[in-house]
């Protein structure tokens, strides 16, 4: 008996629609599914993780998923919940792009195994670049009437005025398209099932309706949208201030990623967690109890960000976040500074005030460095006091003495010096 795909969504709160007899036919034989990405970017970002969890939780529960890489529809752009339109994208960078998505999903799915349930990617791309219009306005364009295609609500929100620029007709063509990737797939690689955003609904049941107009009523074919993730404040989710929480650590640090999880609110962290790990329910609901006897300790918080971390970036990566996380609010050494990437370090002290200093200023003493080149502290007179009071760092180790002459030997990474007054004060001196 294989585990209930349909019940594993449902209980993790990623079930927004489904077909009828859908949940049927997942209980009775394995299903091949496929699920549509957009490769605009050569890095996915966590706004679409939650498609992607929903394809491994598919291929754990015995089903074979395939995901798709848009890069026929990527250079078009889908109306779906958009505004404007989008780009296009030449064929080369779309290749680039299908490459490092893969490499980011092969964390999520086994695309190695020989089982019949290993997980594929293709690129509509490969079918469309031949497809001549003519040859589209035939096979595909006489089976769905403009009345089916109008009723849609992201076509119908595009032109009630929701959007500037109305609604092209190329855009228009997009549920054909998509619909036409559900109908190539069911007839070369046996998909029966769709997976994707709420969004996506109407362009979905436009596959299995094309489907069913081009090849007969009996052949059935399914479509299953998870809910649109959101977070508390109803804002999109995967946004920060700096932009998009993307996977690709030369993007987002993995102690940035890891910090996202971390901030998240409780009642965020008790959604998330079902749908961002592959932990299981007794597990899940376990750890929430647990965070609600002391919320403080942020139990699922710190669960949450090292799940999806080590899921992501991996142990090593994870490891190294903890230990740039404690540098800012525990104890830590010159040598863990020194540890950290140059990303990480400049990412751990964001926000902190920030001074320049000329390469020839090394050399002086402290006290001179730190009140004339640069306003560490107000005054000489300050700056002592401190120091013979203990409360004055140098790289996280304690400044003994305020004439001591600060070198390049000095320096993290060969540019840097942090300054610390008492417990959380931080300056960063960056020698140009």
């Amino acid at each position: 008996m294989r585990k209930n795909f349909v019940e594993e969504l449902r209980w993790r709160g990623m079930l927004a629609q489904i077909m009828p007899g859908t949940e049927e036919l997942l209980q009775k034989e394995m299903v091949t599914a496929y699920l549509g990405t957009d490769p605009t970017a050569d890095s996915l970002h966590i706004g679409h993780l939650c498609g992607i969890m929903m394809l491994r939780h598919l291929q754990r529960c015995g089903h074979k998923p395939i995901i798709l890489v848009g890069g026929a529809t990527g250079m078009i752009g889908d109306p779906s919940g958009k505004s404007q339109e989008r780009n296009l994208l030449n064929d080369e960078t779309l290749r680039h792009n299908q490459e490092c998505i893969k490499a980011q999903v092969a964390k999520f799915l086994d695309f190695e195994s020989k089982e019949p349930n290993a997980a594929e990617m293709v690129n509509n791309y490969d079918w469309m670049k031949d497809f001549t219009f003519l040859d589209f306005a035939r096979e595909v364009g006489k089976h769905i009437t403009v009345n089916y295609m109008m009723a849609k609500d992201s076509v119908q929100q595009r032109l009630n005025g929701t959007a500037r620029d109305g609604l092209s007709f190329t855009e228009f063509t997009y549920q054909l398209l998509q619909g036409y990737d559900f109908l190539y797939l069911y007839q070369h690689k046996g998909v029966k099932l769709q997976l994707g955003g709420n969004d996506q609904w109407g362009n979905m049941t436009t596959g299995t309706e094309l489907i069913r107009r081009t090849l007969g009523n009996d052949v059935e074919t399914f479509a299953l949208t998870c809910p649109l993730i959101t977070k508390s404040d109803g804002k999109k989710f995967g946004k920060t201030e700096s932009g998009n929480v993307w996977l690709d650590p030369k993007r987002t640090s993995p102690y940035r990623f890891y910090q996202f999880w971390l901030n998240v609110s409780d009642e965020e962290a008790e959604k998330y967690i079902k749908i961002f790990t592959s932990l299981d329910k007794e597990t899940i609901d376990a750890l929430i109890e647990e965070h609600r006897q002391d919320p403080g300790r942020r139990t699922l918080q710190r669960r949450l960000g090292e799940e999806v971390t080590v899921m992501v970036h991996g142990r090593e990566a994870y490891d190294m976040a903890i230990e740039a996380s404690n540098i800012l609010f525990g104890k830590a050494t010159k040598e863990a500074l020194e540890r950290l990437d140059e990303q990480t370090f400049l990412d751990v002290f964001d926000g902190v005030p920030h001074f320049d200093i000329a390469a020839d200023q090394l050399g002086q003493p402290a006290i001179e460095l730190f009140t004339t080149a640069a306003p560490v502290f107000p005054s000489k007179g300050e700056m002592r006091k401190m120091v013979q009071g203990g409360g004055v760092s140098l790289n996280k180790e304690k400044l003994a003495d305020a004439q001591r002459p600060i070198t390049s030997d000095d320096l993290i990474d060969g540019k840097y010096l942090l300054a610390q007054k008492g417990k959380k004060n931080y300056f960063l001196l960056t020698v140009k």
